[in-house]
């Protein structure tokens, strides 16, 4: 009988782990291009991040060079991600927005920048790092963020997120 109570809380503990992995997860990017200048550009964007197997869908609105992409569930793409994508097609992110489910704010690599509580299942917020905002936008939130000591030291493996809704 010992034996059987081992396994089943082994067995419980392994299907409770890929749960909350499975949880973790971003449900959509909205990603803002700079130095587009025609739709030939917006599309070598579009075909890179069409590439990532665990996108479902991108929308493009030319007016604004901005870049809807609707993820598969249970991915486990970070914002690194679609930073690499953007600039393998020769451009750099504006501006980034996630949508992620809310647990995924409290793993590791996020480290939250203003203290707006949620929630909702589902949290919007903008990495504000180096490279997923413009340069002149990034001088002005180093000068605001400047206490903060990760932010400064400007890691690549760190997102330093601002919560929106």
């Amino acid at each position: 009988m010992k034996k059987i109570n081992k396994v089943y809380i082994m067995v419980a503990s392994m299907i409770l782990m890929f749960s909350i992995k499975s949880n973790a997860q971003i449900v959509k990017a909205e990603i803002r291009a700079t130095g587009l200048t025609c739709s030939m550009c917006s599309n070598a964007i579009n075909k890179q991040l069409k590439a990532l197997p665990e996108v479902t869908n991108v929308e493009t609105d030319l007016n604004t060079n901005t870049f809807t992409v609707t993820l598969k569930e249970g991915n486990e793409l970070s914002p690194k991600t679609f930073k690499e994508k953007v600039e393998k097609a020769g451009f750099f992110i504006g501006s980034l927005i996630i949508t992620a489910k809310s647990e995924t704010i409290s793993k590791s690599p996020y480290i939250l920048v203003n203290e707006k509580k949620n929630n909702a299942t589902e949290v919007q917020f903008q990495i504000v790092d180096k490279g997923y905002v413009t340069e002149k936008e990034f001088k002005k939130l180093s000068k605001s963020y400047k206490g903060i000591a990760t932010y400064v030291a400007n890691s690549e493996d760190d997102f330093h997120i601002k919560i929106l809704n």
